[in-house]
């Protein structure tokens, strides 16, 4: 049995519930990335560049505070800033169906919502990151991601499994009320949590300009953190791409309903779940820095067989390239952040993951603005099969760096660096 599928970390009484609030917050971020975007295909009639635009608004929050977000978190209590993220989530989706009922709704009430639920995620995603570490200690980091990603796995089947009938039965914009349900509950379940978090030392002099500028040049000065953080970047902005016009594909092209539709995204789901499963097994077999461009390598070219697919039995032949890029992906992401936090110290946890979020977040909405641009000049057959061969180029800064050849065992047993190796004078 793999080591995500075995009780060992869910005995623990605080990171038991650290996991139910993930599994709820993650149900309603799930629906969100389904609905949110037929919101606008289907209630508001939207053309291929707006939906690349909403595409774009979800994710430009990273870029607007993703390097400020690092220091502030790291100058707070990391498990208060997921509380209060996660109940404000919540209160900026109901706004959707609110609108609607009212008959208020517009394309740009769906972007300004877009804009604050990515915005908040953002805090919250940089947060929970910093957090894992503290609450089950560094040796277990890379048992807790494997466990949180099976359950963000379990909701990436379970969310778009539900939302696809719920859009049938109340329509899209009511859909959200299930987002914003699950946010809220997962913020209120966080508030049980109960082991002690220190307050973080407070700076000798508070800048936040210089405790940013750490971050980067901590990211940027190490080699592996640097090829991880630019592989993301080209993943990420491809990824955007396809995704934009993968629902406008499905929908016009094969003619898709929303049920249809909804089990795609949750076949995508199983795939996520099946990686989380096997992600600890697969890191032990082959170790953590082979795997991080190996799985990139390996499930991306699969994509491509969306675009080829007509009308019929072989719109779910090609669903399998989408199974096949969920589980790498979440394979991916469990042997990167188990690298990442291994190669951090306590201090700098929040500022790495902001920075690496906001480096490898930039191609997001460049990604989804270009996914409208392209689908609106050349159609959404050719942008998903130009988004195919960038996800798979993504391996590349992986596989020319020092993970290509790094020890299997030494990677997953480092410790912290000394900070004063990569950024002079920094603040812990």
């Amino acid at each position: 049995m793999s080591a995500s599928a075995r009780p060992g970390l869910l005995r623990d009484r605080d990171f038991g519930r650290l996991f139910a609030a993930t599994a709820l917050g993650q149900f309603g971020d799930r629906v969100v990335f389904l609905v949110l975007p037929v919101v606008a295909i289907a209630a508001l009639d939207t053309d291929e560049f707006q939906v690349g635009l909403l595409a774009a608004m979800t994710s430009a929050g990273s870029l607007l505070v993703g390097l400020p977000a690092g220091a502030w978190v790291d100058r707070m209590r990391k498990r208060w800033v997921m509380i209060v993220t996660d109940l404000a989530r919540a209160l900026v989706l109901a706004t959707v169906p609110v609108a609607w009922w009212a008959d208020g709704l517009t394309f740009w009430w769906l972007c300004t919502v877009a804009l604050l639920h990515g915005t908040l995620t953002v805090l919250f995603d940089v947060a929970y990151l910093s957090y894992l570490p503290h609450l089950v200690g560094r040796d277990n980091v890379v048992e807790g991601n494997a466990k949180l990603s099976a359950v963000r796995s379990v909701t990436s089947i379970s969310g778009p499994a539900a939302a696809g009938p719920l859009i049938g039965i109340v329509g899209a914009p009511a859909t959200l009320l299930t987002s914003s349900v699950g946010m809220a509950l997962s913020g209120i379940l966080a508030t049980t949590i109960r082991k002690d978090e220190p307050k973080p030392p407070p700076s000798r002099k508070p800048d936040l300009q210089q405790e940013m500028r750490e971050g980067l040049k901590f990211v940027l000065r190490h080699p592996i953190l640097r090829a991880i953080a630019l592989g993301d970047t080209v993943f990420n902005l491809f990824l955007a791409m396809y995704q934009a016009m993968l629902l406008v594909f499905l929908e016009r092209e094969t003619g898709l309903q929303p049920f249809g539709v909804g089990l795609i995204f949750s076949g995508m789901g199983c795939g996520a779940l099946l990686g989380a499963l096997l992600a600890t097994t697969v890191v032990k077999r082959f170790g953590q820095g082979q795997v991080i461009w190996l799985a990139s390598l390996v499930t991306c070219p699969l994509t491509a067989l969306m675009p080829l697919a007509r009308p019929g039995w072989s719109v779910w032949a090609a669903a399998t390239g989408l199974v096949a890029l969920s589980m790498g992906g979440v394979i991916r992401v469990v042997a990167q952040a188990g690298c990442q936090q291994a190669l951090t110290p306590d201090g700098f946890l929040g500022r790495m993951n902001a920075t690496t979020r906001f480096i490898s977040w930039i191609g997001i909405p460049l990604g989804g603005l270009l996914g409208g641009t392209l689908g609106s000049a050349l159609g959404a057959t050719a942008t998903l099969w130009a988004a195919a061969a960038g996800m798979t180029l993504s391996a590349l800064p992986t596989l020319l760096s020092p993970l290509r050849t790094a020890d299997r065992r030494r990677l997953a047993a480092l410790d912290p660096p000394d900070l004063e190796a990569h950024v002079p004078d920094a603040k812990p």
